[in-house]
């Protein structure tokens, strides 16, 4: 039974029976600076007693890496994880190394567990992916090996984040659309209190003010869905707003914003012109004009986040945050006018 017991030991079970932390263990284990000789030596004891994955241990004592990296997601079914994922992946096969999935479904507590499982799993370094852009709390630097966050950036600038560049969207929506001819350019934002709404709008004024304009009406901001979008469009259209054009902060705000204005009897666009964000496929295609949208680049941030990781994981570490600019996909909702 005792045998049985040992073959299968944790991370956990090596850390108390050398009376450190888990994480201490960790950087044991995987050769990492800042343990001292004496508690190296203790960790590696309590692993060989243990009978604590010998193969692997073996292998990471000669190389200082075992060949694969944890990804901690918060969505496997968000339109903006699963492409960040394949970006990942294709970069870490290209370098040989392999990847260990696990989903906390957005909860903080789920996340620590499993970053601690998968450090129990020997991985040399961990990508943290959100499923939106706003910034989340450090996991800290204490792990042992190096941490990368995809999409929603950490707010310690220490950490190395990678994630899209939202003030610039909304400045490259406002190009586009005087690129097209319009001059009175409405704003319906998404919910305010994500940052990937106020970051828009701020790009978007900024665009604005360059050519001497405001914007046309109010913004008012609501939820993410085609319903807010819908009513939104209504509130410009009875209060006699004169507008030629619609930014839309997500592609199901400009869906619902299309039908409002079709209801109307405009006509997109030869009378307004609709922009939306996010480029969803499910949307901008089926929506009648096709939409014009903007793209996150989310499978260049997973890419290049994985990029990162491996960086650091050779010594090469990266800091702060890095934004990669997102870009136009022009369709029939935004075509120039004659």
């Amino acid at each position: 039974m005792a045998s049985n017991i040992r073959s299968t030991a944790r991370l956990e079970d090596v850390a108390a029976a050398a009376n450190v932390s888990l994480a201490t263990a960790s950087k044991a284990l995987h050769n990492k600076p800042r343990v001292s000789e004496t508690t190296r030596q203790r960790v590696l004891t309590a692993a060989r007693q243990l009978n604590y994955s010998p193969n692997k241990l073996a292998q990471s004592l000669a190389s200082g890496t075992s060949g694969t990296i944890g990804l901690v997601t918060s969505d496997l079914q968000g339109r903006f994880s699963t492409p960040i994922l394949i970006g990942a992946e294709n970069e870490l096969r290209a370098q040989s190394t392999s990847v260990l999935l696990a989903n906390a479904r957005g909860d903080t507590a789920l996340e620590r567990a499993h970053v601690e499982k998968l450090l129990s799993l020997k991985v040399d370094g961990l990508l943290i992916v959100q499923r939106e852009t706003n910034p989340r709390p450090s996991l800290g630097d204490d792990w042992g090996v190096p941490l990368v966050y995809a999409y929603g950036p950490s707010t310690d600038t220490n950490d190395c984040s990678v994630t899209c560049d939202n003030v610039e969207a909304g400045r490259i929506a406002v190009n586009h659309l005087i690129s097209c001819g319009r001059k009175h350019i409405a704003i319906i934002g998404g919910d305010e209190t994500y940052t990937a709404s106020t970051d828009r709008t701020k790009g978007s004024l900024e665009a604005l003010a360059e050519v001497g304009l405001e914007p046309a009406g109010p913004i008012r901001y609501g939820k993410w869905d085609e319903n807010w979008g819908r009513a939104a469009t209504r509130l410009l259209l009875n209060q006699g707003v004169d507008f030629d054009a619609v930014i839309c902060q997500n592609d199901q705000l400009a869906r619902g914003c299309i039908d409002a204005l079709k209801q109307q009897g405009l006509r997109i666009p030869d009378d307004v012109a609709v922009i939306g964000h996010d480029n969803w496929d499910v949307l901008t295609s089926s929506s009648r004009p096709s939409l014009t949208s903007i793209d996150n680049e989310t499978e260049i941030i997973g890419r290049r986040a994985a990029r990162y990781l491996m960086d650091a994981i050779n010594g090469q570490a990266h800091h702060g945050v890095d934004y990669v600019p997102c870009r136009l996909i022009q369709r029939e909702s935004t075509l120039p006018l004659d």
